[in-house]
């Protein structure tokens, strides 16, 4: 257990962790800043972030930055540790450093992306985005698999953020190649690359 940010950043750069657990609230760095350097470190660990802060602008700040849930306090010690599996779960479903589905190559170690040898700069969300579909390249997800997956916040079925990060991810993945590998089926979901 580290008191500071900073002592945080150490210890992640000195160790391999199964999962981290961050308070927003550190002395020196806050927990935000922490995560987000965790994530330019390349990092795939799941990140749970622990705070007082129950606001939707500071979920999203905090999952923006990087965490794969947020859990406001205060919180039955319960559902800590349920979260904890949940993340521990999906870490293990997911085996496998390298990712490709064409020429597209996801690194999930370092959090590379390229597509025909070209790198891809992405978001932290459009990086979740994106290997998640590569996980389940082939299939059909639905909006709300995405938002479990993803975002992992109580998802609000009239919100069109998801559309949006698809067409973010559109834009960096498919935009300058002849193949497009991400796909809209109308009333379903959507796709990457194809079933056959």
């Amino acid at each position: 257990m580290q008191s500071s940010g900073e002592a945080a950043l150490r210890a992640v750069g000195e160790r391999e962790f199964d999962i981290i657990i961050l308070d927003v609230v550190l002395p020196g760095r806050s927990g935000v800043e922490v995560c987000r350097s965790i994530r330019r470190l390349r990092l795939s660990t799941p990140i749970l972030m622990l705070s007082a802060l129950g606001a939707v602008a500071d979920k999203i700040a905090g999952l923006d930055a990087g965490a794969d849930d947020y859990l406001t306090k205060p919180f039955s010690f319960e559902e800590f540790l349920a979260r904890i599996r949940a993340l521990l779960r999906k870490k293990e479903a997911f085996p496998g450093n390298r990712l490709e589905c064409k020429d597209l190559v996801v690194d999930v170690l370092t959090r590379k992306v390229e597509r025909a040898g070209r790198s891809i700069e992405l978001s932290n969300k459009e990086y979740a985005l994106l290997e998640y579909l590569m996980r389940c390249q082939g299939r059909v997800v639905t909006r709300t698999m995405i938002a479990e997956h993803v975002w992992n916040l109580d998802f609000q079925a009239s919100t069109n953020v998801i559309e949006v990060y698809i067409n973010y991810l559109r834009k960096k993945i498919d935009a300058d190649s002849s193949e497009k590998l991400i796909r809209t089926l109308r009333g379903r979901g959507y796709q990457l690359g194809t079933s056959g």
